[in-house]
Order: structure tokens, then sequence, then C-alpha cells
């Protein structure tokens, strides 16, 4: 059983034809940039949109450790006698409260995909797992991939790479697709922005092209981290000397939504803010790519 923080259904950027995306909660990296921070933790989290709040008292009502309060500023939550038990988003009706992450079974989450069956046979799609890191949830991912392979479900994993060879490899002989993260190639820079290293993502992409799996390679490109030229030629390079190259290269320009989710966490002091790389410099890259032979897109 792990916890589950969104279902995308009709996902179109999540490998080929139309998808149904499944997020797994929890992710061994903390990337500066993040766009989901509710996916990081392992754990249930409360989310609270002030905007949204009608100021009914019923979230105060309902939450037996007292927990909630209503003050001048609005609704405020003592989070160290929060029991997280989801009872004030139950009655909250404007959905000001949110909570992000609920555990699900292998048959339920199952329960999910097969509706959606006729989209993905009449696209080619299917269902790709996303996170947070997947892979994190290996027992259950591999119960998944398993289940979705008896119901010839095209299967895709969306990853950092972040993993032992082991699991990397089981995963990748019950799938047919991986979206892969490469985020910056300098060790040292890679750990400052993600919280850690980038060898074993490097040695495990290594390891799946020489596997059976098709391989789209994705790059989140923000300013003053990892748009340099530098960074991309030697990223070219890697790729280039993978044993089977990847079908693309997607290039994901940093946008800056995550600013309210960390609102809504609560957390707003972690939020870095970062900037998007000019459109000038992304077409610079693309074109980069093309002149070691690689085929690149913004987006995807």
């Amino acid at each position: 059983m792990s916890l589950v923080f969104d279902v995308k259904r009709y996902a179109i950027n999540d490998g080929p034809g139309i998808r149904v995306t499944i997020f797994l909660k929890g992710c061994p990296l903390s990337c500066t940039w993040c766009h989901n921070p509710e996916s990081i933790e392992k754990t249930v989290e409360k989310l609270f949109t002030s905007s949204k709040c009608m100021g009914c008292s019923a979230c105060v009502d309902a939450c037996v450790p007292n927990a909630c309060m209503l003050t001048s500023e609005g609704i405020v939550t003592d989070y160290e006698a929060c029991l997280l038990c989801g009872k004030c988003a139950e009655v909250c009706p404007s959905g000001a409260t949110e909570m992000s992450g609920k555990k699900y079974q292998v048959d339920e989450i199952m329960e999910i995909i097969k509706k959606e069956t006729l989209m993905m046979d009449q696209s080619d799609g299917g269902v790709t797992f996303s996170g947070g890191e997947p892979l994190s949830h290996h027992e259950l991912l591999v119960n998944l991939l398993d289940a979705c392979g008896e119901e010839e479900i095209h299967r895709c994993i969306d990853t950092t790479g972040y993993t032992s060879e082991k699991k990397l490899l089981e995963v990748a002989s019950k799938c047919e697709h991986f979206l892969y993260d490469l985020k910056v190639m300098d060790d040292t820079k890679h750990k400052l922005h993600t919280g850690v290293s980038n060898v074993q993502i490097l040695k495990n992409l290594e390891l799946l092209a020489k596997s059976n799996v098709d391989i789209n390679i994705r790059i989140p490109l923000i300013k003053g981290v990892n748009d340099d030229l530098e960074n991309i030629k030697q990223t070219a390079e890697f790729i280039n000397k993978l044993e089977k190259p990847p079908i693309m290269v997607n290039i994901l320009p940093y946008h800056n939504i995550a600013q309210k989710k960390y609102e809504k966490l609560g957390r707003l002091e972690k939020f870095v803010k970062m900037e998007e790389p000019q459109l000038k410099k992304q077409e610079q890259i693309i074109k980069l790519f093309e002149s070691y032979g690689i085929k690149a897109i913004i987006g995807g």
C-alpha cells in the first residue's frame, strides 16, 4: 500500500498516446525548482487555500484535537496537534482545505486504470507511473506493472533514476517506456540543487539504454542552474555514448507554479524563486542537441 497524491486522466505529455498518470507520493530528491512540493514527503499532508475559505468554522467544529482555529487572519492550523485525519477537509464546503495523499491497494489503483482502457486502446496510450519517485515504491510498482501486463496495458515510468541497479532493471523488465530526468551533469551542482549525487543516476541511465525499453530523456531547464551551453554540451556527449539513443530529448522550461503550492502547505519560506531561460537560449540548446544528431524539442 502506498500514497497516491494525484491521478491525471487524458494525459498527453506522459508517454505515447493518451494516458492515465498515477502520481505516487514520496521522493528522495529535494529539487529547488520542484513544481510538486506536495510530492516529496511520503506522508499525508494538509493543504489550505485561504482565498477559498468562507470562515464557516466547519473544520474547527470537526477537529477532535482542536488543531484548527478561526482567527482574525482566517483558519490557522496547529500542525503539532494536527492528526492529519482529514476530517476538516471532509466537511469543508468550499474546498479550502484538502489532504494530499491517499492510501491505495494494487487492486484499487488497477480499478482506476482499467476504467480508461477504451481511451488507451483508441490512442495507443497506456498508464504512466510518476511521482514523487515511483521507484521508491518498488514492491507496489512491480505488482502494478505485472497487473497492467496481464491486461496488455502499455506501461511507462516517469523517474529521476535515483534507485539501485537491481530495482531499476527489475522494473525495466516489466514495462515498455521510461521518461528519464537528466537535471545537471556536474555532480557538485547536482547535489546542491537536488540534495543527492547524480553518479548512480547516470550509471542507471547507461544500464537502461542496454535494455529493451524506449526512453525519453527529460531536462527541466532552469536559468542559471543548467541552461549554460557547457552543461548542455556535456549532456549531449553523455547521451551520444549511450548504447541505444533516446527517442527524444524533451526540454522542459521552468515555470513558476509551485509558489501557490508552498503557500497551501504552509511552507512558503522553503520556496526558492527561479527563472525560466529566455526563448533565445532555449532555441540555442535545441540547435546544440541537433548538432550532435540528437532529436530535441521544447515540451513533451
